[in-house]
């Protein structure tokens, strides 16, 4: 199972004229934590300086995730329909890929 979140909705034409979407889905990975202590007083006073200036300051944000493209669906709107999915930009979905089928579950 894959979490997935709709990045970006867009309404296109395929090649005949015919109205539809295209669907662009991003895998959410969370970076692991971990801690570096640092074997000196003055690397350890600069980790200080760098964490308080990450906490005081939103042009230094902590990332704790990342984002993979997943998945990118062109649909025409009858394609759309017959999926039977109201994609919502920033929705969370269950990706289930298994014997030759791609499942969408909409995520608790």
């Amino acid at each position: 199972m894959i979490r997935v979140r709709v990045q970006k909705i867009e309404s296109i034409r395929d090649p005949d004229g015919n109205l539809g979407k295209r669907i662009e889905l991003i895998e959410e990975r969370r970076i692991p934590r971990f801690a570096v202590r640092p074997s000196t007083e003055e690397a350890r006073m600069v980790q200080g300086v760098v964490q308080a200036l990450q906490q005081q300051l939103p042009m230094f944000p902590t990332r704790t995730q990342f984002s993979l493209p997943k998945m990118i669906l062109f649909l025409t709107e009858q394609e759309y329909e017959q999926l039977g999915i109201a994609f919502d930009v920033n929705q969370i979905y269950e990706l289930e890929l298994s014997n030759q089928a791609v499942k969408f579950k909409k995520a608790p």
